[in-house]
């Protein structure tokens, strides 16, 4: 018993390729538009300082680390030698079982790598969460009631430029 191999004209099942193609290649391109912008990372706006609730410091559980133009640490308003910071919130902190948070009050011309070098000290000594700390923008008034310093004159317009 033999077998032919006809090369005949018959049905062939071959895979047409070419819409196929035109996908990979639209996906391609889809894909080299958004990469880079996925990878440009996210872009935000920092907030103004327009309604800012005012903070009552309690000097007895309130942590405030200050940070003058020149790089100076002051930790609750008293001038520290910079290298002692660390050793001073390990010794804060390691004796508190809820309440680890630290408020940063930067002034405004300081370098931002200054205020990261900070808030890195401090997360590797005990502290949770820093808590950032502005001033009212001047003038302006808080539209949240009692919360701005600044009695609000008469006939001013909250949240804004009076």
């Amino acid at each position: 018993m033999a077998m032919s191999a006809s090369s005949g004209g018959g049905i062939k099942a071959e895979p047409n390729v070419t819409p196929m193609i035109d996908v990979m290649l639209v996906l391609l391109i889809i894909f080299m538009v958004v990469a880079p912008a996925l990878l440009a990372g996210f872009n935000a706006t920092p907030p103004t300082g327009v309604n800012l609730k005012d903070h009552p410091e309690d000097e007895q559980t309130d942590q405030v680390l200050g940070i003058d133009r020149d790089g100076q640490y002051y930790l609750n308003k008293k001038q520290i030698q910079n290298a002692d910071l660390p050793k001073m919130l390990k010794q804060i902190y390691d004796g508190r079982p809820d309440d680890k948070v630290l408020y940063l009050k930067a002034d405004k011309s300081l370098e931002y790598s200054k205020v990261l070098d900070a808030i890195d000290l401090a997360g590797h000594n005990g502290v949770r969460v820093v808590g950032m700390i502005s001033e009212q923008k001047s003038g302006t008034v808080s539209t949240v009631k009692g919360d701005s310093k600044a009695p609000v004159p008469p006939g001013a317009k909250t949240g804004g430029t009076p």
